[in-house]
């Protein structure tokens, strides 16, 4: 399965809205720890585009890297740049997203990589990002060459708010 990477613009949230809600909804459905607990409808979906993402790319600070494949949305990261004067050689991992339809295919990886390389432009030098204790994703951060931090327990409720995870705090300093 071949995704091809774009970076989404403004424009382009706004018009795959409904898409960009179905992949985060079926994510968080799937079980994902990214913030969300269930119940997590539709409408909540699309606000976190419209009101989170969608606001920071149209002021520049955050990329939108999507993964398509067949032209349907399958997985999509950001990286956030949003950073105080003292942290500008820095930027953060957030919401890496691979539909469930989509996964063992390669695409959270490609993802990363991509993502690494505009961090590199930007120029950043240095990744953060937190995930849940003992994900499949840390897995795949730890073969990205990802750090880890430290863990802080009971950090986060699940997402079927039926307990508290723990999350793994991990970072990568990027080669200029």
């Amino acid at each position: 399965m071949s995704a091809s990477l774009r970076h989404f613009s403004s424009t382009d949230i706004r018009e795959r809205l409904p898409e960009l809600g179905a992949l985060l909804q079926d994510c968080v459905h799937d079980g994902a720890s990214i913030g969300f607990i269930l119940p997590f409808d539709t409408a909540a979906s699309q606000a976190f585009w419209t009101n989170n993402v969608l606001p920071a790319v149209t002021r520049g600070v955050r990329l939108l890297l999507v993964a398509e494949v067949d032209g349907r949305v399958a997985g999509a990261v950001q990286l956030d740049w949003d950073t105080n004067p003292n942290q500008a050689h820095r930027a953060e991992v957030r919401k890496l997203l691979v539909a469930p339809a989509f996964r063992r295919h390669g695409i959270a990886r490609q993802l990363m990589q991509a993502l690494e390389a505009q961090a590199r432009q930007l120029p950043r030098s240095l990744l953060t990002l937190d995930t849940r204790s003992g994900d499949h994703a840390q897995a795949l951060y730890l073969s990205l060459g990802y750090m880890v931090a430290g863990s802080i327990p009971g950090y986060a409720l699940a997402p079927a708010g039926d307990r508290l995870d723990a999350t793994t705090i991990m970072y990568k300093q990027l080669r200029q």
